[in-house]
């Protein structure tokens, strides 16, 4: 899940229509709004954030320090004109990127992905087995050959990837695929996602890499 920090709707609107393409939820805030529910937000609310976009405000220098004190994701500073005096005071204000808008997503989600690659040791994908899980956007790979994947189903896949080892509970999986606010989507469906998804595995590399336990959620070990 991204968040995006905008006074803009319109702006909001593309943002989400576009990542919503690439199977990523979005959350905008109003910058009045943000520093509220960020400082009361719950901890595995925040723990499903991949990237947060700061556009556009009076407070653009002050959010990356507040952002920084609830969570260690991407900060990705979003300018229309940027000025040189401008960009290092986002930068120094603990921005990890500015991005000139417009942005095409995919350059967006490769800038996300380079900085969250350094918490992996550089590592662009995680192997398991006969299983190759990407994290810029590709097609998982079994012995090379791309699984082709619906988008909620390949996001899921990657969600547990990334934190391989530990267990993620469904509501966390719901907000990272989901959102946090989407109402209209009952929670039961990632049930459906990972069971679909574990069957494709299964006739893929003859073995499933999910393991499922009731009140810890999924995980791959």
């Amino acid at each position: 899940m991204y968040v995006l920090i905008d006074k803009s709707e319109l702006v909001a609107q593309g943002f989400a229509a576009s990542l919503c393409r690439e199977g990523i939820p979005l959350v905008s805030f109003q910058p009045e709004e943000f520093e509220s529910w960020v400082s009361s937000a719950a901890l595995t609310d925040i723990s499903t954030i991949e990237a947060f976009l700061v556009g556009s405000s009076y407070l653009d220098e002050v959010f990356p320090k507040l952002i920084q004190k609830h969570s260690r994701a991407p900060i990705i500073a979003l300018r229309e004109q940027p000025s040189l005096e401008q960009t290092i005071a986002l930068f120094e204000a603990g921005a990890d990127d500015v991005v000139r808008k417009p942005v095409q997503i995919r350059e967006l989600l490769a800038r996300v992905e380079a900085i969250r690659r350094r918490e992996r040791n550089g590592s662009t994908a995680l192997i398991i087995g006969r299983l190759r899980v990407y994290f810029d956007a590709r097609p998982p790979e079994v012995d090379g050959i791309p699984l082709i994947l619906p988008r909620r189903e390949r996001r899921i896949l990657e969600l547990l990837a990334a934190h391989r080892g530990k267990w993620l509970t469904k509501q966390h999986v719901f907000s990272a695929t989901y959102g946090l606010f989407d109402d209209k989507v009952l929670e039961n469906v990632i049930e459906s996602h990972v069971s679909k998804l574990r069957r494709k595995l299964v006739d893929a590399m003859s073995t499933d890499p999910i393991e499922s336990k009731r009140y810890l959620g999924y995980r791959i070990a």
